[in-house]
């Protein structure tokens, strides 16, 4: 199997340094940045499978980084790392298109268990996914899974990798309520350590990707039960 690259956009020495090791040990080619505006132009050839980007960093702030990479139509998944841990930062860098959020400091086995399950996300489609037509319609949109896109009307809607991966798993399972702790587990594929806040901030997003923030059409809340796809 080929290695998968990782970068790092982080400036605390030591970090770099932990992270370096630890991964390159695990069997990950590692390229580093301690710069924000030169870290996102190496993220933006798009060349990397993961990337971890710390919030405060000199030159431009992660939440900032992340949002521009999404603009530009990188997908590549990002692990947001942060020493403040507060709910308010775990909403910014979610909505801002990052795919999961860590705070300092972290234990090394949740984070390599976060960089697996965002792998597992971007690797060759499982039989079980194959399943299920390969176009699927509701209202004035069309989700395509062969390309992994959705379109409204024939044009492009934009979603990073996170919320198409939601919003597929959500339509395969259309009709059906689904708990927020089996949408973690099949979604992003780790156990519930993390909390159903982010499916919650996730579902928030994708309503608003699909106009429906205030009045949900497709996406229902199940007050205390879940979620349900309605066609």
């Amino acid at each position: 199997m080929d290695k998968k690259n990782i970068l790092i956009i982080e400036d605390e020495l030591g970090v770099q340094i932990t992270l370096e090791d630890r991964l390159t040990s695990e069997g990950y080619n590692v390229e580093i940045s301690g710069d924000g505006l030169a870290g996102e132009k190496i993220a933006m050839k798009n060349e990397h499978d993961v990337i971890l980007l710390d919030v405060m960093l000199p030159g431009k702030d992660g939440f900032s980084i992340c949002n521009d990479l999404r603009k530009a139509g990188i997908v590549t998944p990002i692990l947001m790392l942060t020493a403040r841990n507060t709910t308010i930062d775990t909403v910014m860098g979610l909505r801002g298109g990052a795919d999961d959020y860590l705070a300092k400091p972290f234990d090394m086995q949740v984070l390599l268990a976060r960089i697996e399950a965002l792998l597992r996300r971007t690797q060759v489609v499982s039989s079980e996914e194959d399943d299920g037509p390969k176009i699927i319609t509701f209202s004035d949109y069309e989700l395509d899974r062969e390309s992994g896109s959705l379109n409204k009307n024939g044009e492009a809607v934009e979603l990073n990798a996170q919320e198409y991966k939601l919003l597929e798993y959500l339509a395969l399972n259309k009709g059906k309520i689904v708990s927020r702790n089996k949408i973690l587990d099949d979604v992003w594929g780790y156990e519930n350590e993390v909390t159903t806040r982010t499916v919650d901030v996730h579902v928030a997003k994708l309503r608003q990707r699909i106009g429906e923030s205030d009045n949900p059409k497709h996406i229902i809340t199940y007050r205390g039960r879940g979620y349900k796809f309605v066609m």
